[in-house]
């Protein structure tokens, strides 16, 4: 199921300022006009400032954002455009080329709701978008005023509700919403802050001015994304950003780890937030996942935390862990299926309840969405002057609330040049520009306004502001939207000095959205001295407790870290086996290699690689079938077992533990897709010589993985449950490879030997070890029981058994856990085993002896073992009795 996203993250209508403006009452809203917002900027004359830039004029009453009345080029972009004309058109390009590597390198993805499906990558222009010093002063003060009278407005609507009691708010802009949460109705917010982190998306109109388009209180999502922007940009233009002043972003997340951690309940030296994710189908999943990294949070979904005694826990493998502040991407009523919605497990079941009783802090608190409420921002002038006795000082949009007659009339009168959309937050938004309606279906809109009038608002079209952006070689003009963040402090709200600037697919786009083709910014704000060099370290003099390890790992991470070490060997020993098949079946041959080639093939019959293997009679005249089947199993990615299906599973488990693994490795993952595509480009190339190129750089890809893993990561839990996967995974297959050279009538065939020799990539240990030609006993007992070869069954049970020691288990019992007890029986059979038995038994008989017999215990054995490890570590935590919590189980 994909989670829904109700707070349209990245989307934004485009309404246009400047031809009509609610009256100044709170209430009675009427018409009027405004002198100040009819007056669109002076027509720039067009103005060439570069070969490969376009000083044209946008036209249409768009703010020129680049040049000023006078047509020369504000003096805040004097520093970009001057490096600009420094490059020539190439050179410009190279920008924008540079950009899309380093975002497709980092993995910078944004899901997309349609036929283009998950994972699209991030697209963003390099041309920053900039505002002036003088000119950000005035936007940070209008902002944190706007946050700070929202967060009175929540703090009373579920709070006393004075201002529903009073007359100056209508009761329905709370009571009639499905935003507005009746359980969270008098819960107790630490330090009175409902709103942690704000979000406002602004515009400016035709005369300069700033207006909010509209606020984000509930899950303000692209902070992330802005802070990519701007590590990007400052790498492509690292001279013009230091020389302009540009102001830093550290500090901003800096200040929310610090507002974060002072919302935990305990008083602890290091509290525990975690990051609630709705899973890898969300929109803005890289976002989260980048977020939880950076800020040193673990990212979590739902199933992973577990509520006793109205406490929340991680279920982590060596128990329940308390956790004190939860900093949620998931909607409002999603997050507590018990008490809010219960069709959905996105959320945590009892969360609403250790909420209220004050064991876990949220950001945002629940029910914040409230005041993302459009009807809400034409009663925001009148609520600013009550609750903090000042005048708005930068205006919301120009909004009309239908639930009022004299409003809902005037907007029936002027709904042609008018944008109607929905007045609360629903799922399903709907928004209707009245410029482009028919006369019957205006009328048939203006019928639904009079059925339920209160559900309706009406704003005016904005025409959004213009910026330069890099496209198809040339600077041209296109509408933009900016997202600035707020976070709250202790005596008010921080401003991130900079911004999510968001870019409409083409200038007469009604949109500014993400999700309709836009792109985005990096956004610079400039300061006016120095500029301070701030990271997201604190810096203390307190001295650091040194430590090897870090928290405990969640059991749902521990399962994605296993099962990506399985399906990683799982791909690379299906290449190994299918390239030597490949190999062996060429033209060439003749089919001559037919006795060998039959072991192999029923060995990827065993994996389920193949679904069926022709006998020895028939494999000479069905070459052109098995050729095409042994393709599939390269490319077909329907097929289950397919190299390119274990491919998709290692870049999906990749997905899910974007805050785990380094960029290195998700560069590598990413290359494994980039491999098996490059086959569909090439139709030049024949597709045995197209299989075999591919197969070999699957390989070498995957052993980059491995040895990433091996040389980069730490060996804590996660290095173990990635390891034992793999160590799983391998032991299948030799053991298959073993078995199914054993039930051939020419097991000792030196060729064959040969062969299994190559697909366990033991061939130069074995020549150098015996400088003869390949002898059953030996090859079985270099790929058995050799503890020192890589590729031998001794060797993975080995580092199994390491692994185990390392694994937590409960101290006090004396008794082995079911999945030592598999593994110790079945390693011991394994070093009780005689090789040399081989070449004591009559030929034809080799299926029948010890051997043969153990190589099946040990297939059957591995399901066993992977059972047995996920009901203990993946499926079941018990709650540390250090924390002294009741000793009760949780499922995840």
């Amino acid at each position: 199921m994909r989670p829904p996203d109700k707070s349209d993250a990245l989307a934004g209508s485009v309404p246009t300022v400047g031809t009509i403006r609610p009256a100044t009452s709170d209430h009675a809203l009427i018409f009027q006009s405004q002198r100040s917002s009819t007056v669109a900027a002076s027509p720039v004359p067009q103005r060439a400032v570069g070969p490969h830039l376009d000083g044209a004029a946008p036209g249409g009453g768009h703010y020129d954002e680049l040049h000023d009345a006078s047509g020369k080029v504000r003096p805040h972009y004097e520093p970009v455009m001057a490096d600009l004309l420094r490059r020539d058109t190439a050179g410009v390009k190279r920008l924008a080329d540079t950009a899309r590597r380093l975002l497709a390198e980092r993995g910078v993805t944004f899901n997309i709701y349609d036929e283009k499906g998950l994972d699209t990558p991030w697209h963003m222009d390099p041309v920053p978008f900039v505002i002036s010093a003088a000119e950000w002063e005035g936007i940070e003060k209008a902002l944190i005023q706007r946050a700070t009278l929202l967060n009175a407005i929540l703090t009373d609507s579920y709070g006393p509700q004075q201002l529903i009691r009073d007359g100056s708010m209508p009761a329905a802009l709370v009571l009639a919403q499905s935003s507005y949460l009746r359980p969270c109705h008098g819960i107790k917010v630490p330090d009175a802050k409902p709103l942690q982190v704000y979000g406002a998306d602004l515009a400016r109109s035709p005369d300069g001015q700033w207006w909010v388009v509209s606020d984000r209180t509930q899950i303000p999502t692209g902070a992330g994304y802005a802070l990519e922007n701007r590590l990007i940009t400052s790498r492509l233009l690292p001279e013009v950003f230091r020389d302009a002043r540009v102001r830093r972003l550290a500090g901003f997340f800096r200040q929310m780890q610090q507002s974060l951690a002072a919302l935990a309940p305990r008083r602890v030296e290091e509290p525990r937030v975690v990051l609630l994710t709705p899973g890898p189908y969300n929109e803005t999943y890289f976002e989260q996942a980048y977020l939880a990294r950076y800020l040193g949070y673990t990212l979590v979904e739902g199933e992973d935390l577990t509520v006793r005694d109205d406490r929340v826990y991680l279920k982590t493998l060596s128990g329940l862990e308390p956790v004190d502040v939860i900093l949620r991407r998931v909607d409002d009523d999603f997050c507590d299926p018990l008490e809010l919605r219960n069709d959905s497990m996105l959320g945590v079941p009892g969360l609403v309840r250790a909420v209220r009783a004050g064991n876990v802090a949220l950001g945002n608190a629940l029910g914040s969405g409230l005041a993302e409420a459009p009807a809400l921002m034409a009663f925001l002038p009148g609520l600013c002057r009550k609750l903090l006795g000042s005048d708005l000082l930068m205006p919301s949009v120009a909004t009309w609330w239908c639930g009022q007659e004299r409003p809902r009339h005037e907007v029936e009168q002027n709904l042609g040049r008018l944008v109607i959309k929905n007045a609360f937050r629903v799922r399903r938004r709907e928004v209707f520009f009245g410029s482009r309606l028919s006369g019957a279906e205006r009328a048939a809109l203006a019928e639904r306004m009079r059925f339920a009038p209160d559900r309706w608002v009406a704003q005016e079209k904005i025409t959004f502001s213009t910026a330069p952006v890099w496209d198809d070689g040339r600077l041209v003009h296109k509408p933009v939207s900016v997202r600035v963040y707020l976070v709250a402090t202790a005596d008010g709200y921080m401003v991130m000095p900079g911004a999510l600037t968001r870019v409409a697919a083409t200038l007469d786009s009604p949109q500014v959205s993400m999700q309709k083709g836009g792109t985005s910014k990096d956004t610079w704000v400039l300061s006016e001295g120095p500029v301070e060099n701030v990271t997201l370290l604190s810096n203390t003099s307190t001295p650091v407790e040194l430590r090897r390890t870090g928290h405990n790992l969640g059991s749902r991470v521990a399962n994605h870290l296993y099962w990506l070490g399985r399906y990683a060997e799982r791909a690379e020993s299906s290449a190994r086996l299918l390239r030597s098949t490949l190999l062996r079946c060429s033209p060439e041959s003749g089919m001559s290699e037919t006795p060998l080639l039959l072991p192999l093939l029923e060995a990827l019959k065993s994996l389920t690689v193949l679904d069926d293997v022709p006998d020895a009679a028939a494999l000479a005249s069905q070459q052109e079938q098995l050729e095409a089947r042994l393709l599939e199993a390269v490319f077909d990615a329907d097929h289950p077992t397919s190299i390119r299906s274990c491919v998709a599973h290692i870049q999906r488990i990749g997905v899910l533990l974007r805050d785990r693994i380094s960029v290195d490795t998700w560069r590598v993952i990413s290359q494994l897709g980039d491999a098996l595509d490059a086959y569909d480009n090439t139709p030049s190339v024949t597709p045995m010589s197209d299989a075999l190129n591919v197969l070999t750089r699957i390989i070498l890809e995957l052993a980059s993985f491995h040895g990433l893993a091996k040389e980069n990561m730490t060996r804590a839990q996660g290095w173990m449950f990635l390891d034992m996967g793999h160590r799983i995974e391998r032991t299948v297959y030799i053991c298959e490879l073993l078995r199914a050279g054993l039930r051939s009538a020419d097991a000792e065939n030196p060729s064959l030997l040969e062969a299994i020799l190559e697909v366990g990539d033991s061939t130069i240990t074995y020549r150098n070890r015996y400088s003869l030609l390949p002898q059953l006993a030996a090859v079985y007992d270099l790929l058995m029981l050799d503890e020192l070869n890589p590729r031998g069954l001794r060797f993975q049970f080995e580092r199994i058994r390491q692994q185990f020691e390392h694994l937590p288990h409960e101290q006090t019992s004396a008794l082995l856990t079911p999945a030592m007890r598999v593994f110790l029986e079945n390693s011991t059979r394994l070093q009780l085993c005689d090789p040399t038995e081989l070449a004591r038994v009559e030929p034809g008989t080799w299926a029948q002896t010890q051997v043969a017999r153990l190589l099946t215990q040990l297939i059957e054995a591995m399901p066993v073992l992977n059972d047995a490890l996920t009901a203990g570590y993946f499926a079941h935590s018990t709650i540390s009795s250090s924390e002294g919590a009741p000793a009760e189980s949780a499922t995840t």
